[in-house]
């Protein structure tokens, strides 16, 4: 039998979005806007609106988008029981996971014209039910979910403190989650596109999605570098544990990227709310210890960190435990996958490929006796 050549797709168009555009030269843009632009002059959930809407809302729509975000948020008493019932050692991302499910369950999709109504009700309720259950499984306390934030980062960061927050801080995630929101036709959004081409319903789209984030080999590498980084303790120490990494032929988490070659246009931006973040740190040494390992990379190996990479000490300083990076990743593609799904429902043919027989020739059939 030959062997498979798991080529995955790779650099091969599957389908058309009018979402986002992502360059091998280091480019992002979301409906046209580059990346950098809405990092610095949008909300996530100005970029929120503009992924399910097609454009940027004007003033009245945005905060009339806010406050139904707002609205939805309330945690449903059912799904509170069912996080109580998940033991503190459960994958976060399988309470992501769970989370949709029973969301989809209790409050299901009658008609395609509550898929918007329902991506706005899953971010507000991803969001207040992750940190739920992490003080619940963790901390054993049962939290109240209000909270007077307006932005989703600011009502994760309160709910996760139990303090006022810094406005450097919600900027911060704010930024972060609108870096996560959408990025074309990776394994996850394709993973929902093809849920979705089969005309599902979006929680078993989003359910599917969450479950293709999980895999190491797509969600995760922030959690990778965080623990990687937890590991060394000064410049020096930094410069040896590449040396020594890349000699024994071991992988380093958070660079290279399956399509940009040069960059990630996304990682700079990550990467300056960092540094603003660890100055005055008692940390401060992991954000100099990263860019050591940037440098280190960049010099033996022509690699350069993706948006993983500085998010690790990003989320260290804003004080969110390692295990939540990736649920805060999944709960910001919400977004980018519940448009991509409407995409694909509203001008709809089934996803089905074709694959290349490799197996054994035409064979004849032997009786078990001959066999």
């Amino acid at each position: 039998m030959k062997k498979l050549q798991g080529a995955g797709l790779r650099g091969q168009s599957a389908g058309q979005t009018s979402l986002s555009t992502v360059e091998q030269e280091g480019s992002l843009r979301y409906l046209g806007y580059s990346i950098e632009d809405l990092a610095k002059n949008a909300t996530f959930e100005e970029v929120a609106y503009l992924l399910l809407h097609g454009k940027l809302p004007k003033y009245e729509e945005l905060k009339e988008f806010e406050n139904e975000l707002f609205a939805l948020r309330k945690v449903p008493s059912s799904l509170l029981s069912v996080l109580e019932s998940i033991p503190k050692d459960a994958h976060p991302m399988e309470v992501i996971r769970t989370i949709v499910s029973f969301m989809g369950v209790i409050e299901p999709e009658v008609s395609f014209d509550e898929q918007l109504k329902i991506t706005k009700r899953l971010l507000g309720v991803t969001t207040s039910a992750i940190v739920y259950w992490y003080k619940f499984s963790h901390h054993s306390r049962k939290i109240d979910l209000h909270t007077e934030e307006k932005s989703i980062a600011a009502h994760f960061l309160k709910l996760l403190s139990e303090k006022d927050v810094p406005e450097l801080n919600a900027k911060t995630l704010d930024v972060s989650l609108t870096l996560y929101a959408e990025h074309e036709f990776n394994a996850s959004t394709f993973t929902g596109r093809v849920c979705a081409s089969t005309m599902s319903d979006i929680y078993s789209c989003l359910t599917g999605a969450v479950g293709s984030l999980r895999g190491p080999l797509h969600g995760g590498a922030n959690e990778e570098a965080m623990k990687m980084l937890e590991e060394i303790n000064s410049i020096d120490e930094a410069k040896n544990y590449v040396s020594q990494k890349l000699d024994n032929k071991e992988k380093i988490m958070g660079f290279g990227h399956a399509v940009y070659s040069i960059k990630d246009p996304r990682s700079n931006i990550i990467k300056e709310y960092s540094k603003k973040l660890s100055l005055g740190h008692p940390d401060r040494v992991l954000h100099e210890v990263a860019e050591v390992i940037e440098d280190q990379m960049w010099s033996i190996k022509k690699l350069f960190p993706n948006t993983d990479f500085f998010h690790a000490p990003a989320y260290h300083y804003l004080g969110i435990p390692t295990k939540l990076f990736t649920p805060l990743f999944a709960i910001a593609r919400i977004i980018g996958w519940s448009a991509h799904i409407y995409e694909q429902r509203d001008n709809n043919r089934i996803i089905r490929p074709s694959a290349d027989y490799i197996g054994p020739e035409d064979r004849d059939w032997l009786d078990i006796d001959s066999r």
